[in-house]
């Protein structure tokens, strides 16, 4: 009989906890759990390299760069690759979400076409050299 009331302890402790975990989330300020997220909504060709809309926020004052890379998945002997970069100054850093259109220019020697299939990696890049926020996707184009 212990057992039974002590599991029955034990479920309503964790049951309490839960709801207490759940109103500090609900009662935390909703700018605060965004900020410097990524999301990569839309992948798609752009001549002469590709397009990657972007969904972001970020912190205010935040000295950081919105980058992103693409890389074909045809394999080594004729991977293209291509890079973009938002600057800082064209961030708007206020805890809201905003949408970015990051222009990748191809590398010498690089193309992509269409159905060409993509791994896109977006991420902010601080001024010391470190990534953060990665998001990745595949893509067909």
């Amino acid at each position: 009989m212990q057992s039974s009331s002590l599991r029955r302890r034990l479920a309503g402790t964790a049951a309490t906890a839960l709801l207490v975990g759940a109103g500090v989330l609900a009662g935390a300020p909703s700018a605060a759990a965004k900020a410097n997220l990524l999301a990569i909504d839309k992948v798609s060709l752009h001549a002469p390299g590709l397009q990657v809309k972007v969904t972001y926020s970020c912190d205010p004052g935040m000295d950081h760069q919105l980058v992103a890379n693409a890389t074909t998945l045809r394999g080594s002997h004729d991977e293209s690759i291509a890079a973009g970069t938002i600057k800082k100054d064209k961030l708007v850093c206020d805890y809201d979400s905003h949408i970015a259109q990051v222009a990748l220019r191809p590398a010498v020697g690089s193309h992509f076409e269409k159905g060409d299939k993509v791994k896109v990696t977006v991420f902010y890049f601080d001024n010391d050299g470190f990534s953060y926020a990665n998001q990745e996707t595949v893509a067909v184009l």
